[in-house]
């Protein structure tokens, strides 16, 4: 064998190792976007579940304590936030929001103990602990499927792959401050 054709058959064993290399961390981190994609959809189901209770959740206090539209109107503006929100960053931010709200709402049922006794009222609110409890679950998967994602974006050498291709980093969901205030409740 001549000098020539070991130094082609090394080039092309290079070539073949690059392109697999490229081959191989484009899919992984088509997997992982996929991955991160998936898991809003989780949330956003979940999302969903929560805002289709909140109807049924207030009408059931409406009979109950009546003179609280403060609290009703502020469930129900951030819901339909919720509703509305066109951008997971507008989602995040929007369940933060309605969060907070149904902490308020929740914290009428001290003060009206005919409504903490209601069948109905226990059930929503059984059903929406639930979800939400769900929702909790789905936004740490999530965190950890963009967690995963980022690590592959900016750690060497796949994020050279990453920036050729030109994949975006996804953000995490994060509490925003008004999910972190202990709600203040006054009657």
């Amino acid at each position: 064998m001549s000098t020539l054709t070991i130094v082609l058959i090394v080039i092309g064993v290079i070539l073949v190792l690059g392109l697999l290399f490229i081959m191989t961390t484009y899919n992984g981190l088509v997997r992982l976007r996929n991955m991160v994609k998936d898991q809003w959809s989780q949330i956003d189901v979940l999302l969903k579940r929560r805002t289709d209770l909140i109807p049924n959740l207030v009408e059931t206090v409406k009979g109950y304590a009546s003179h609280e539209k403060d609290t009703l109107s502020a469930v129900i503006d951030a819901r339909n936030k919720v509703v509305s929100a066109s951008t997971p960053k507008e989602e995040m931010e929007a369940n933060g929001e309605l969060t907070g709200a149904l902490s308020r709402l929740f914290a009428l049922t001290e003060a009206y103990p005919d409504l903490k006794a209601n069948i109905n009222f226990m059930d929503l609110q059984n059903n929406l602990k639930d979800t939400e409890d769900k929702i909790a679950y789905a936004r740490q998967f999530y965190n950890d499927a963009v967690l995963h994602y980022k690590n592959k974006l900016e750690m060497f050498p796949s994020n050279i792959v990453a920036s050729m291709f030109r994949f975006k980093p996804e953000e995490f969901f994060e509490a925003n401050e008004k999910e972190k205030e202990v709600p203040k409740v006054q009657f």
